[in-house]
């Protein structure tokens, strides 16, 4: 004579095999595309860190021009420097943010396109 506890434990068995072979599954589904992969570990590096450190780079030339071009102006003083001044407005802040996060992007943006046709072409050249 068969229980509604076996039922059970037979279904809940089935439910685990079942999980279990969705994740094998999703786990080779992510070792084929791992593998079928074209870009090597030093395309990976330079498609993140050349957009990273073009970024950064063009973000600290810009404080630069920013703080020699205000201390200029106004004759001392750099923005950022913990001293609120007549530079320091809340429009020059507002300016100094937004030019320098539009930099950032766009230098960003190109160099990311730029890593990403090295990338390209190092694959063409290695494919003939």
């Amino acid at each position: 004579m068969v229980t509604m506890t076996e039922f059970q434990s037979d279904s809940t068995a089935d439910q685990i095999i079942a999980g279990f072979d969705r994740i094998n599954d999703k786990v080779d589904a992510m070792r084929a595309q791992r593998l079928n992969d074209p870009d090597s570990l030093g395309d990976k590096l330079l498609k993140f860190a050349l957009p990273s450190v073009a970024g950064f780079v063009a973000g600290k030339l810009f404080t630069l021009l920013w703080n020699r071009g205000t201390s200029r102006v106004a004759g001392r003083g750099k923005l950022g420097d913990g001293v609120v001044d007549e530079q320091e407005s809340f429009v020059m802040s507002l300016l100094f943010s937004a030019l320098s996060a539009a930099i950032g992007a766009v230098v960003s943006q190109l160099s990311d396109r730029g890593s990403q046709a090295i990338v390209d072409h190092r694959h063409r050249k290695q494919g003939r």
